[in-house]
C-alpha cells in the first residue's frame, strides 16, 4: 500500500521511513490542535519528570562526549581521513568555517549574544550561594555559565555525530542515514525494521529540533518588528513570519546548496562579523577586549566544576531551565547539523574534523559572547542600565539584542540589519535541514526530486507554528518542555555512536599488535652476588633455581621476536626489528666474566633463559 502511494506521488525515497515519519509529524499537529489542554498536561508532566530525576543524565552525557572526542583526536585514530586516503578536503577552510557558522552557530549567536550574559547578570545561577544580582560577581559568573553553554559542549554536540556520519558515509559508504552508524552493531539490519524505527526516530526528532530553532528566531524577529514598527507581538504575526522564513526556505531549497546555501552562508557571515565589528568600534573597545580575555581564563578555570555541575545542594531548578534544555534542543538537530558538517567536511582527517568543528566555532563563540556580553554589562553597570529590567524583569529574552542596539548610534538601521541577518539564519538552517532530512528519508544524495525537499521545509514550519501558536503552553515554554522530551532518546543514541566508531576503527585499520621489548637478566647487588657464591646449601631452598641473577644489566635477547596482525611471528629482519626502529642495533651484547659459585651460571644453550 505505502509502495502504490509512493509511487503514484513520484516519491524517491524509502516509503517505510517517509510515510512513518510523515504519519507522526501530522498526528502531532492534528493532536495538538484537537487535544490541546489534555496534551499539553501530558506533556509538561512528562518533562518535568525527567528535568527532576535525569537532568543529571544530559548532563554528564555531553561531559562524556567531549571526553571523548579529546581522546579520539588525539590517539593514532586522528590520522584516519574521513574519505579515501589520497583525496584532498572538498571545501577550501574559508567556505567550511562560513557554511558551519550558518548551519548552527549563526543562530545561537544571534538570539543568546545579549541574552544569556544579561539574563544571568539579573538573575544569576548560583544566587542561593550568596552571588548577588548586577554585581561584578555577578557578572563574572554569567560569562562563565555563558561560555559553558555556547562554546565547547554545544559543539560537542554536534561534532559527536558529525563524526559518525563522516565516517561511516565517507569511509564505508554507508547511506546518509542514522541507522547507519549502528551498522557495526545490526550488520545488514540497519535495513529492517530496527534501522527504520532509528531513522524514523531521528527525522521526526531532527524536524522538531530545527522547529524549536524557527521558534526561537520567530519570536526574534517579532519582538524586533515590533520596537521599530510597533506591530503587536502576537500568534497572528508569528504566524506570518513563520511563513516568510518558510518561503524563503523553499526557494533556496530549490536552489541547491551551491547556489542557495553556500551563497547565503558566505554573504550572512559577513553581515553578522561587520554588526560585530560596528558593537566594538562603537562601545567600549578596551573594557570589551579585555573582558572577553578575562572571561576565557575564567571559563577554562571553571569548565572542570561546571561540566559535571547538577546543582545539588541549593536544588534551585535553575539548571533545568537553561543548561538542561540547552542540551537537549542542541542534541535533537544535531543530526541535520551532523549530516551538513560530514557533508562538507570529505577528505579532511579526524584529527583536522574534530579540531576544526570543536575548536573554531567555538573560539568564534568566545569573541562574540565576550564582545556583547561585556558591552552589555557595561550598559547596565556604567551607564544607563535597562536591560537588566527588560530581559529579566519583564521577561522580554527575545528583545534584548534590539533593547542593547538602542545604546547606539543608528540604531533604528543597525536593528533593521539584524533582523534582516536573524531571517537569513533561519532561513539558511531550514532550507540546510530540508535537504538533510530528505537525504536521511531516502539513504542518497544522487537524486532527490523537489517536492520531497519542500514536504520538509513545509512540515519544520508547522511543527514551528504549532509548537509556537497551537500548543497550549505556547511561546518559549511551549518549545523548552518539548524538546527536553524529544532529546532524551538521542542521548541515548550517543553512547551507542561511541561504541560503534571506535569498533569499526579497530575493524578497519586493524589492532596495534603487542609491542615486544627485549628481556633481560635480573640485576642484583654485587655483595649479594658475592654472598650467594659464598653460601653453603642451608639457603639453597631460598632461592629461584629457574632465575639467572647478574651484577650488571645483562640481555636475554639480541632483539625482541616481533608479534604482527594474527598473532604470528615472523622471523627477524634488519630493517624490522624494535632495535633498528630504535636505532641500536649496533649494540653488542657479549659474555660478562662470571664469579664462581651456582647463582652466576650461565644457560648459553637455552638463551630463553
Amino acid at each position: 500500500m505505502l509502495t502504490k502511494l509512493h509511487d503514484a506521488l513520484r516519491l524517491r525515497t524509502s516509503p517505510p521511513i517517509f510515510f512513518g515519519s510523515a504519519l507522526i509529524i501530522v498526528l502531532f499537529v492534528v493532536g495538538t490542535i484537537v487535544f490541546t489542554d489534555p496534551l499539553d498536561t501530558a506533556v509538561s508532566a512528562a518533562s518535568d519528570w525527567l528535568l527532576t530525576n535525569l537532568g543529571w543524565f544530559y548532563i554528564l552525557g555531553v561531559t562524556v562526549f567531549l571526553v571523548f572526542l579529546g581522546y579520539i583526536a588525539v590517539s593514532r585514530w586522528g590520522r584516519v581521513k574521513l574519505g579515501p586516503d589520497d583525496e584532498p578536503p572538498e571545501h577550501s577552510r574559508g567556505t567550511w568555517f562560513a557554511m558551519l557558522f550558518a548551519a548552527g552557530i549563526g543562530t545561537i549567536l544571534m538570539f543568546w549574544g545579549v541574552a544569556e550574559p544579561i539574563s544571568h547578570l539579573g538573575d544569576p545561577p548560583r544566587g542561593s550561594q550568596g552571588v548577588e544580582p548586577v554585581t561584578t560577581e555577578a557578572a563574572v559568573d554569567a560569562m562563565r555559565f555563558t561560555l559553558y553553554h555556547f562554546t565547547l559542549h554545544t559543539w560537542t554536540i554536534f561534532t559527536m555525530p558529525a563524526l559518525a556520519f563522516a565516517y561511516f558515509i565517507h569511509k564505508r559508504n554507508l547511506p546518509p542515514r542514522v541507522s547507519s552508524i549502528f551498522q557495526p552493531l545490526l550488520g545488514e539490519r540497519i535495513h529492517g525494521p530496527i534501522g527504520r524505527t532509528i531513522d524514523i526516530v531521528a527525522i521526526v526528532g531532527t524536524v522538531f529540533g530545527v522547529g524549536v530553532s524557527i521558534g526561537l528566531g520567530t519570536l526574534q524577529i517579532n519582538s524586533g518588528l515590533a520596537q521599530l514598527t510597533g506591530i503587536p507581538e502576537n500568534a497572528m504575526w508569528q504566524l506570518l513570519i513563520i511563513t516568510v522564513v518558510t518561503l524563503a526556505a523553499m526557494t533556496s531549497v530549490a536552489l541547491g546548496l551551491d547556489r542557495g546555501i553556500k551563497v547565503l552562508s558566505n554573504i550572512n557571515i559577513i553581515a553578522a562579523v561587520a554588526l560585530l565589528v560596528f558593537v566594538l568600534a562603537l562601545g567600549p573597545t578596551l573594557y570589551m577586549i579585555k573582558g572577553t580575555v578575562e572571561s576565557f581564563g575564567e571559563y577554562v578555570y571553571a569548565l572542570p566544576q561546571l561540566a559535571l555541575w547538577n546543582d545539588t545542594f541549593a536544588d534551585t531548578g535553575w539548571q533545568s531551565g537553561w543548561t538542561v534544555f540547552y542540551w537537549a534542543w542542541t542534541i535533537t538537530w544535531s543530526p541535520f547539523v551532523g549530516i551538513f558538517i560530514a557533508r562538507i567536511s570529505r577528505g579532511r582527517t579526524i584529527r583536522q574534523f574534530v579540531t576544526g568543528v570543536l575548536a573554531i566555532p567555538a573560539g568564534f563563540s568566545i569573541i562574540w559572547f565576550g564582545m556583547f556580553g561585556f558591552a552589555a554589562f557595561d550598559i547596565e553597570l556604567n551607564g544607563d542600565g535597562g536591560l537588566v529590567d527588560r530581559v529579566v524583569g519583564d521577561g522580554d529574552v527575545p528583545g534584548a539584542l534590539f533593547a542593547f542596539l538602542e545604546n547606539y548610534p543608528l540604531a533604528t538601521l543597525v536593528s533593521v540589519i539584524a533582523i534582516i541577518i536573524v531571517m537569513v539564519f533561519f532561513i539558511t538552517s531550514m532550507d540546510s535541514a530540508a535537504l538533510v532530512v530528505d537525504t536521511m528519508a531516502n539513504g542518497h544524495e544522487d537524486f532527490n526530486p523537489l517536492p520531497q525537499r519542500i514536504f520538509w521545509a513545509i512540515s519544520t514550519g508547522v511543527i514551528t507554528a504549532t509548537l509556537l501558536v497551537f500548543s497550549g503552553t505556547g511561546g518559549l515554554g511551549a518549545l523548552e518542555t518539548t524538546i527536553i522530551l524529544v532529546g532524551l532518546p538521542f542521548f541515548v543514541m550517543g553512547y551507542f555512536q561511541i561504541y560503534a566508531l571506535l569498533r569499526a576503527l579497530r575493524e578497519d585499520a586493524g589492532e596495534l599488535p603487542p609491542l615486544r621489548t627485549r628481556r633481560w637478566k635480573k640485576v642484583l647487588p654485587p655483595e649479594e652476588i658475592e654472598q650467594r657464591a659464598c653460601d653453603d646449601d642451608q639457603y639453597s631452598d631460598e632461592y629461584d633455581d629457574d632465575v639467572e641473577v647478574v651484577a650488571e644489566p645483562e640481555a636475554l635477547d639480541e632483539h625482541p621476536p616481533e608479534v604482527v596482525a594474527g598473532g604470528t611471528v615472523p622471523e627477524p629482519s634488519a630493517h624490522g626489528t624494535l632495535a633498528r626502529r630504535t636505532q641500536t642495533t649496533g649494540m653488542k651484547f657479549t659474555d660478562q666474566p662470571t664469579r664462581p659459585g651456582r647463582a652466576t651460571t650461565r644457560k648459553d644453550s637455552d638463551p630463553s633463559g
